[in-house]
């Protein structure tokens, strides 16, 4: 590779801040992490991800609790292998269109990110969204992030006692109603609800609700970050989606440096310094605690927290807003920025005919389906009037949400006979079994094994719906 091929190269890399270490016994070893105490804030971006958290938390909580034809509008049965998602009901059979849907997710993720970045951790995320729930408590309880690390401080005393007693209190209590929220998606909301309060939970439930209540208590109370930064894949592989066209939360290097304090009424650019006066408060409202001016950092979430602290400190100081804003490198650099370009195009493209193609199958969907299972024992035998006789045992799903009744036939062979009920009743999202049998004269048959079609026709509510299953009559040698 060419000089000017590894320069190019080298520009397109996203800097990376370093992992500082420190030598303990002439051994070097990570640098122990120090708790983050973050400092309240406000601003637009701040207004607007509190609002995007308490749509998705009140979407979160109510979903599970709404009905839908008398039943759980949103239940993912895992225990009777179905999923219900109010109209449509998805079985085994169906796990295509999640897998279409989790596709979908994907990409859409990926075009995101490409566009704004990584704004998904910072307003959309459950880790972000429950860390922040959880240090509304501590600022309820503890008080702002100087006090709270002021009563850290401290030794023992019956007010920290008391203020940590109820501020882990309420952790707890609200990692339980979480976790209780969430199996509410798996098994019916109302049952858990009930069986939690009256102690008449099995072992299995049990023990579920307890692992999400530590786990939820566990990430957003204690690890916040570090679930960000060492654990989420998604920090990882970000810097493959981003160009230098992706908005994201920057440091204005030219505008802000040379950096340093300063009165109000000085005049800085006399003073040889840039807009920035080095006050550290876009570090100490970071939920990840880094400096964004030290360079874009894979542990930035993109939560605008700097962006509105920063521009809260220019308006005191009387300066023009945007030091730390949402931006592109291509503008930094004073280049032309390409919010149209093929990476976006191509992204957007895949979306449009992802989507296309789950609309269809969803469309095209059939709301029964029918499994034929043969006699294993004896494929044909020959009854009391000379016929041949198969047995067949069908398995008749009804997909849908309705009581739905059905007409069988069979196509492929003249003058057969049907042994068993032609008209069958099958409750909604359940699945019928029916013995049968068929038999014909062997006259009729044309070999040893004849291919056959099972129709099933919805007579009840009145519907075009058909489905052809196909199988095989077999003669006797």
């Amino acid at each position: 590779m060419s000089d000017s091929e590894l320069k190019d190269k080298k520009e397109v890399q996203i800097p990376v801040k370093n992992i500082k270490i420190h030598k303990a016994k002439g051994v070097e070893t990570y640098k122990p992490r120090d708790q983050i105490y973050v400092r309240k804030v406000s601003g637009f971006f701040q207004k607007l991800r509190q609002r995007m958290n308490l749509v998705y938390f009140a979407f979160f909580a109510i979903l599970p609790w709404l009905q839908y034809n008398g039943q759980q509008a949103v239940l993912f049965d895992i225990e009777l292998q179905r999923f219900n998602l109010w109209g449509l009901t998805l079985w085994p059979q169906d796990l295509t269109l999640l897998a279409w849907l989790f596709i979908l997710g994907a990409f859409m993720l990926f075009f995101v990110t490409t566009f704004l970045g990584r704004v998904w951790c910072g307003y959309m995320c459950p880790q972000t969204v429950w860390t922040f729930i959880f240090i509304w408590f501590e600022e309820k309880i503890e008080g702002s992030a100087n006090q709270r690390k002021k009563l850290d401080s401290q030794k023992m005393s019956k007010n920290k006692f008391w203020r940590k007693t109820l501020k882990h209190t309420a952790w707890v209590l609200f990692s339980l109603f979480t976790a209780m929220t969430f199996v509410g998606y798996f098994s019916p909301m109302r049952e858990v609800v009930v069986n939690v309060f009256t102690l008449n939970t099995s072992v299995t439930l049990a023990g579920i609700i307890f692992f999400f209540t530590f786990a939820t208590y566990g990430n957003a109370g204690w690890m916040r970050e570090t679930v960000c930064l060492h654990m989420c894949p998604y920090a990882r592989f970000q810097s493959a989606m981003f160009d230098k066209d992706t908005l994201t939360v920057s440091y204005d290097t030219e505008r802000g440096e040379n950096r340093g304090p300063r009165g109000r009424k000085q005049d800085h650019k006399a003073m040889g310094l840039g807009d920035c006066i080095d006050c550290d408060l876009c570090v100490q409202v970071c939920p990840t605690g880094i400096d964004i001016r030290n360079g874009l950092q894979y542990e930035c979430i993109n939560c605008g927290s700097c962006v509105d602290a920063c521009n809260g400190v220019m308006d005191r100081m009387k300066y023009d807003r945007g030091l730390i804003r949402y931006t592109t490198e291509h503008e930094l650099q004073g280049k032309k920025v390409h919010i149209i370009r093929g990476k976006l195009i191509g992204y957007a493209a895949v979306l449009v005919i992802m989507s296309s193609l789950l609309i269809l199958e969803i469309v095209n969907r059939l709301p029964v389906s029918m499994e034929i299972i043969r006699d294993r024992t004896e494929l044909a035998k020959e009854n009391f009037n000379g016929n041949i006789e198969n047995v067949y045992t069908l398995k008749i799903l009804n997909k849908s949400q309705t009581d739905n009744t059905y007409k069988l036939s069979i196509e492929g062979i003249e003058n057969t006979t049907w042994h068993g009920e032609q008209e069958v009743t099958v409750k909604a999202a359940t699945v019928y079994t029916l013995p049968m049998s068929i038999s014909v004269d062997p006259y009729e048959l044309k070999g040893y094994m004849n291919d056959i079609t099972f129709v099933i026709e919805q007579v009840k509510p009145e519907s075009d719906v058909r489905l052809e299953q196909e199988s095989r009559f077999f003669n006797k040698r």
